[in-house]
Parts: structure tokens; sequence; C-alpha cells
């Protein structure tokens, strides 16, 4: 591409970002935006404070109000098995592989046969 075609399209490009900016500029959305911006700004400034401070103090009361804002650390409930021994149609129902009777099964049949026996 030549120069004098890669400047047409960039001077192309300029004058329809600026248009969009001007258009931008009248909004009225935008307009009340930019408001709220400064007026936020200054009050900030009339009490020393900073957004991080802000932040801060509404992550605080939100927490002491009982609103938990982040869901980290939070487990999937477990799904329950059902398992049904096929030689003598016993059945158990469990969450985890703690249960007392599915180690037993799984010592004498092997962990494997007994996961077959799911449900």
């Amino acid at each position: 591409m030549s120069k004098l075609t890669e400047f047409r399209l960039l001077e192309q490009s300029l004058a329809a970002q600026l248009e969009t900016l001007e258009v931008l500029r009248t909004d009225a959305e935008f307009q009340k935006e930019l408001e709220f911006e400064t007026k936020l700004k200054a009050l900030l400034f009339e009490y020393g404070k900073d957004v991080r401070d802000v932040v801060a103090m509404f992550n605080l009361q939100d927490k002491s109000d009982g609103i938990d804002t982040q869901t980290k650390g939070k487990r999937r409930a477990r799904v329950m098995k059902v398992y049904q021994n096929p030689y003598n149609q016993q059945i158990v129902q469990s969450k985890g592989g703690n249960h007392r009777v599915l180690k037993q099964w799984k010592s004498q049949y092997g962990a494997h046969v007994v996961e077959m026996w799911v449900k």
C-alpha cells in the first residue's frame, strides 16, 4: 500500500472518530455522567479521600450487613450417590467415599468394581 493511500485511509478514519466524539459530547447521558464524575471528584477532594477509600468503605459495610460480596471459597454441594451391591442387593447412599460399608465393599471387591454399582 502506498503512503498516500495509507494517509487517506487514516484521514477518513480520523474524521469518522471525530464525528463520533462530537455526537458523544452532545449526548445527554454523557453529560450527566460527566457532571457526576466532576461532583464526585470535588467531594473526594473536600474530604481528603480517594476512590480506594470509598471502595474499601463500601466493601466493609456490605460484609457487616451480612452480604457476602465474594463467592470465592464456596464449594459445590456433593452429589448423593446410590450404590447397590449386586450380590446381596444391599443399598448404600453416600455423598463421599468415607462410608463404612463402602470401604468394606471396596476392600473386598475393589474400588473400580464398586464404582460400577452406582445407580
